[in-house]
């Protein structure tokens, strides 16, 4: 199955206005005044969030036009969350629960062969970070579990069962750590001891080997985030999201991503510039026949919150916005970045490469 869970069937577009659509958010939406220009969403169009959440952008889309929303998120709990959202929309929201990496084909299960726009707020939500059962945050000690979904392995299984040398190289790549090796030591040393299952733990094992100054971010941030990418393999997911919305946008149709991580923004940087224009060989690669552009860049440097957002919402420090529009020029089938050359969750769980 593409879905695990649909609440609500895709209906002729309603006249129902905006006010049926209510309900405050835990989640403050990062950029959105610009993400919605730029979506420029019209009447009669339909529109893709990728990453529903709080449900922040939807809203703003069905504020902005007599358009229908297909909301696609992983987390159980957002689609939960959602169900009173939608069901004020008079049928123009549509909450599906899965993987925007499958946003193409879970808007043909629903009968959209192409879509107006696609939204994606990447990364973790407010909502997961402030829960302490989900495991995201070590601000409240709780289960290392990390999962965007509830399927698959958690961080507690990664940290038992991974190598020395592969929890380095992720917490290096991912987290960005200069001190990944010794802090890799640290968690192995540690879970000889006892087993490292809360998130207390593991930032407690982590501060003692990265010694932060005053003013710091903390010394255990940089490794939770490149466990929480890992589990829930976000740039993987990322890479194939694209790569989706690419097949589902008609011509003129508006891709935006925000994102708040290097990794995350690199990868969409890369993905653009290969699909804005041709990509011949090089030196090491033989020559390859070119391809049509498949995607205008609209935004040639990433835009970013306003002092005024960051003063008010935090999170929104290291945001950025990237948007195209798509040609049409048919979808390509080759990847827009190189893969990381990290170890899969298989090759971990089975105790390293």
């Amino acid at each position: 199955m593409l879905r695990r869970g649909l609440t609500e069937k895709m209906n002729a577009r309603s006249p129902s206005s905006q006010s049926a659509f209510t309900g405050p958010a835990s989640h403050v939406a990062v950029l959105l005044r610009q993400a919605i220009g730029y979506l420029a969403a019209r009447d009669g169009g339909i529109y893709i969030d990728g990453t529903f959440g709080a449900g922040g952008y939807a809203a703003a889309i069905l504020a902005a036009a007599d358009a229908r929303v297909i909301g696609i998120d992983r987390d159980a709990d957002a689609i939960a969350g959602g169900r009173p959202r939608a069901e004020a929309s008079g049928g123009r929201l549509t909450l599906v629960e899965g993987r925007f990496s499958a946003l193409d084909a879970i808007a043909a299960d629903l009968g959209v062969v192409v879509a107006d726009g696609v939204v994606l707020d990447l990364g973790v939500s407010s909502m997961q970070l402030d829960t302490p059962e989900r495991g995201f945050s070590f601000r409240h000690d709780g289960p290392l579990d990390m999962r965007m979904g509830r399927e698959g392995p958690s961080a507690a299984d990664i940290v038992a069962v991974a190598s020395e040398r592969d929890l380095a190289d992720i917490i290096f790549t991912l987290g960005e750590e200069r001190q990944s090796r010794a802090i890799a030591r640290a968690i192995v040393a540690a879970r000889r001891e006892r087993p490292i299952v809360t998130t207390g733990t593991l930032a407690d094992i982590v501060a003692r080997v990265v010694r932060g100054r005053p003013g710091d971010i903390h010394p255990a941030t940089r490794t939770f985030q490149a466990l929480r990418l890992f589990v829930n393999e976000e740039l993987q997911e990322l890479e194939a999201g694209l790569a989706a919305a690419e097949r589902v946008l008609k011509p003129e149709g508006r891709l935006v991503v925000v994102s708040f991580h290097s990794l995350e923004d690199r990868t969409v940087k890369t993905f653009l510039a290969a699909r804005a224009g041709s990509r011949g060989g090089s030196r090491h690669l033989p020559e390859r026949k070119s391809q049509a552009a498949t995607f205008r860049v609209l935004t040639r440097r990433p835009v970013t919150p306003e002092a005024t957002e960051t003063r008010d919402n935090p999170r929104a420090r290291s945001a950025k916005l990237r948007v195209a529009e798509r040609t049409n020029a048919p979808a390509r089938s080759i990847p827009g970045a190189a893969p990381l050359r990290l170890p899969s969750l298989a090759a971990v769980l089975r105790g390293g490469r």
